[in-house]
């Protein structure tokens, strides 16, 4: 997994270095190559973005011990590609000499007043553009978070009930355990019953011959 994911990495540097290029060229070109350099970023920012999902995808598979430095560097490449795409929606209206020409006339004729309204209005769309991003990021991040930490309580949730039913078995096998223990308590105890009563059968055996002897002895004497 880790080496896919530095692929995964790999690939995403040499693009967004290459989406930075070219929309650093942008403003400067001429308009029929700049609508062909534009078509031509939005592919890369799309392929930018399918990275991105892939490389996510990859951070979830992940354990969750070893989760947050892979998440950290996730952050990061988002808020990279955050700023490339708000560089790139500049570079789009950014003004170039024809908007300029279209603005103030060839004669010179319009009015620069309505240049400085334009780029303020332009302005004021960048700052609400980069608010709603920041919101944007600020929720994803979030969202990120919210199902690291379902996921981590879910697993924690399963090792509890592993652990559950590792304890349920050690009980079950403590009571096997002492169940035997109290067969063999019995089984000892007669046994040890069998043998007193054989010893004292013996006893009262010895004692009936001893007896029968002497008896013999006694009534052999007698008749002689």
């Amino acid at each position: 997994m880790s080496s896919d994911f530095e692929g995964y990495e790999q690939d995403f540097a040499v693009l967004t270095a290459e989406i930075t290029s070219k929309i650093s060229r942008v403003p400067r070109l001429p308009p029929d190559e700049k609508k062909q350099m534009v078509a031509n970023v939005e592919k890369q920012l799309e392929e930018a973005r399918e990275l991105l999902e892939q490389m996510d995808l990859e951070v979830r598979e992940i354990p969750p011990q070893s989760r947050g430095m892979y998440s950290n560097r996730m952050r990061s490449y988002k808020q990279e590609m955050g700023k490339l795409e708000t560089d790139f929606k500049r570079s789009r209206i950014a003004y170039s000499d024809e908007v300029r020409n279209e603005l103030l006339g060839d004669d010179g004729n319009s009015s620069e007043n309505q240049l400085i309204k334009l780029r303020e209005e332009r302005a004021h769309l960048l700052d609400n553009t980069e608010r709603l991003e920041r919101s944007s990021r600020r929720l994803e991040a979030g969202y990120q978070i919210a199902v690291e930490t379902e996921q981590i309580g879910q697993e924690m949730l399963e090792n509890l009930s592993h652990d559950r039913e590792k304890i349920q078995r050690a009980r079950e096998r403590l009571r096997e355990t002492d169940a035997n223990l109290g067969k063999s308590s019995r089984i000892l105890t007669g046994m040890l019953r069998r043998i007193i009563q054989n010893r004292i059968l013996l006893v009262l055996l010895g004692i009936i011959v001893v007896v029968t002897i002497l008896t013999a002895v006694t009534f052999f004497v007698r008749g002689h």
